[in-house]
């Protein structure tokens, strides 16, 4: 009886969460959530990428613990150039002393800084723009819409290249660079969702009760843009990883002694012959937390577009 009662709980609360007739909100969010993990973890792939990402906030936020020496200082007198293994530096040392592992390790916490807050300035104001430019339409759709063709114009390097120089090189200034040129791909995804939406039953009832446009846009449009733009973000995660590292490699973006990969890369550039480790290390980083986050917004695409939901 024991164990027929313990079986019987969890096929219940499977029951519960796939209602078609959820009775509460909270039970129609769940249940919504429950769906897409099952949809996202049936992809091995996904999972892979989901590992990645986490082993990467675990490594940026023990960082201290995990580093067995100094990021920034080093030892020119003993400890130049070694090999990995060789007195303790797990991934070798470069031409001033310092442990690249320490550095690897340390540079996650910028990588995931420039992450975050590319992600959180950009992605919002491509949200705006999108949603008032989709559902306002006239010339308030054309100014926006030709604003935002003037940014994609460039190449994302390049436009990030031009605002790094006028604000003068640093990891702060990278930020606002990179977060400047990655809003318009957002735009024209919010723009085209809202434009499938704005014309539907829902919102002309919404119009009806009395709401405002604004009302509209921020309280009943811009919520069914997320998700899609959830996984337009995570996919563009590594063209940020890329970009931050170019800015660093050509010396715009941090500046030693920041253990910056790009920085690390151009560093060890010069010694990719004879000590491929300088260069080879930062490198595998970037390919690593890249495809992570390549795996993991495929994922979330599958996940969360309703055309692969209901295939």
């Amino acid at each position: 009886m024991t164990g027929q009662t313990t079986s019987a709980k969890p096929a219940s609360r499977r029951e519960w969460l796939l209602s078609d007739r959820p009775q509460s909100r909270t039970q129609a969010r769940l249940g919504r959530a429950y769906v897409t993990w099952r949809q996202f973890s049936a992809n091995r792939l996904a999972l892979v990428g989901l590992f990645i990402i986490l082993a990467l906030l675990f490594v940026a936020v023990f960082a201290d613990v995990i580093a067995t020496k100094s990021p920034t200082v080093g030892d020119l007198g003993n400890a130049r150039l070694l090999p990995p293994g060789v007195q303790g530096f797990l991934l070798g040392s470069d031409d001033q002393g310092r442990d690249i592992f320490s550095r690897v390790i340390h540079g996650s916490r910028l990588t995931l800084l420039v992450i975050v807050l590319v992600a959180v300035i950009s992605a919002p104001i491509g949200l705006v723009v999108g949603t008032v430019s989709g559902y306002v339409g006239g010339w308030v759709d054309a100014v926006l819409m030709r604003i935002t063709d003037i940014f994609l114009a460039f190449p994302k390097l390049v436009l990030a290249l031009a605002f790094v120089a006028a604000l003068g090189p640093g990891i702060q200034n990278a930020i606002i660079a990179i977060a400047i040129t990655s809003w318009p791909p957002y735009a024209r995804i919010a723009r085209a969702e809202t434009m499938t939406v704005r014309r539907s039953d829902y919102i002309a009832a919404v119009r009806l009760m009395g709401a405002s446009p604004m009302r509209i846009i921020f309280r009943h449009v811009m919520p069914l843009c997320i998700s899609s733009l959830i996984v337009r973000v995570t996919l563009d995660m590594a063209g940020i990883i890329l970009t931050a590292a170019g800015l660093g490699f050509l010396g715009l973006g941090a500046q030693p002694p920041l253990p910056e990969w790009g920085a690390m890369i151009a560093s060890g550039r010069r010694f990719i012959l004879d000590q491929w480790w300088v260069a080879a290390m930062p490198g595998i980083a970037i390919l690593v937390v890249s495809l992570g986050f390549n795996l993991l917004g495929d994922g979330l695409r599958d996940a969360l577009d309703p055309q692969e939901s209901g295939r």
